[in-house]
């Protein structure tokens, strides 16, 4: 007999509680005459045992139930046996049958579902250890990475010494080289944080024709370090018009530089990157479009997820978190983004906000 089947002195109360069942029910089946069938009331202690003790003890407890049930039939014995009565009792018999092999069944089922259950419970244990760990990690990563950019500033700004032209060069290629790393260390804690905690907007009226004007003065120069063009369209409309949304002004910046800058990255030298500006009943849109490699259609579905890089020569490059901060970022404002390929060579990145509350 399985030990799961042997009572503990935790389990001796439904021990206790299954044996009591089944001598209620013998006592009933055996003090009436054969016509009365009281082994319908079988199945309450079959399925208990089977749920406290599993398998086995509910198929000693099936057993014992079609055992007792049929035995009725001659004992106490001194009535006539009809066929009515053999029917009956095999009926009951194959009903008790069916409830030991349904319980089985369940308690398979509960067993499996207990297991992926735990194995959840790891992998989720897992997930939060790797997260604390790279969020301790990046933000302890920003001190040292700020010193070494005060460090080549002070460099730059001769406080310790005049210094070449050549060595300013250097300089401003290793500062550079900071302000790269510090970004993806601070993208890379924004991630970790807006998953754990969400993202936290600071919400009001932004016009997104202006934004967008301030962020392409910004990447100006990186532009034209690879001869790029950046221009502004306003959709159907022949003059400037705003686009106002209810939003986080500091968080729709990073969108369009993310957005940008990608588009920037994957131009060829001396094309152009478009941003398309659009006012539609409820929406504001906004598309950003380059001339680029394009995206493969199986990567289409991936390009917003976490980490998420790709086979291609455009999305090999980076480390496949700008674009999913921006899908955190534009999901928090209740909007949609999206890409796409262009009819042309290249690629569309494009995104809705909600219309806001416009202002003068």
């Amino acid at each position: 007999m399985s030990d799961r089947f042997l009572p503990s002195r935790t389990h001796s109360l439904e021990f206790g509680l299954i044996i009591g069942l089944f001598l209620a029910v013998l006592i009933l089946e055996f003090s009436t005459p054969v016509d009365y069938l009281f082994g319908y009331l079988y199945p309450a202690p079959i399925l208990l045992a089977s749920f406290r003790f599993g398998r086995i003890a509910a198929i000693y407890a099936t057993t014992i139930a079609v055992i007792l049930t049929l035995s009725n039939l001659w004992i106490p014995g001194g009535q006539a046996i009809t066929m009515a009565m053999v029917v009956d009792r095999a009926i009951a018999s194959a009903t008790l049958i069916l409830t030991g092999w349904l319980s089985e069944n369940n308690y398979s089922y509960r067993v499996a579902i207990s297991k992926q259950k735990s194995q959840l419970d790891v992998q989720q244990q897992l997930v939060r250890l790797r997260e604390d760990f790279a969020s301790t990690l990046t933000h302890d990563l920003k001190t040292p990475l700020l010193g070494g950019i005060a460090t080549l500033e002070a460099f730059q700004t001769e406080k310790f010494g005049t210094t070449t032209e050549m060595q300013q060069q250097v300089l401003a290629m290793m500062s550079r080289s900071h302000q790269t790393s510090l970004q993806l260390v601070e993208t890379l804690l924004d991630v970790y944080r807006n998953d754990t905690e969400g993202l936290k907007l600071s919400l009001a009226p932004v016009n997104l024709t202006a934004l967008a004007q301030e962020v392409v003065t910004t990447l100006s120069p990186l532009a034209a370090a690879d001869r790029i063009y950046l221009s502004i369209n306003h959709g159907a409309s022949d003059f400037r018009q705003s686009l106002w949304v209810n939003g986080d002004k500091f968080q729709l910046q990073r969108v369009f530089t993310n957005l940008l800058k990608n588009a920037i990255d994957h131009s060829r030298r001396g094309e152009r990157v478009e941003i398309v500006l659009e006012s539609h009943a409820d929406r504001q849109v906004v598309k950003i479009l380059d001339s680029g490699s394009g995206i493969t259609t199986t990567e289409l579905p991936y390009l917003f997820q976490r980490f998420y890089q790709g086979h291609s020569d455009r999305q090999a490059q980076g480390t496949g978190l700008g674009l999913y901060l921006c899908r955190q970022i534009i999901e928090a404002h209740q909007g949609i983004i999206w890409a796409e390929n262009r009819d042309a060579a290249g690629a569309m990145f494009g995104f809705k906000l909600p219309i806001g509350i416009y202002r003068i």
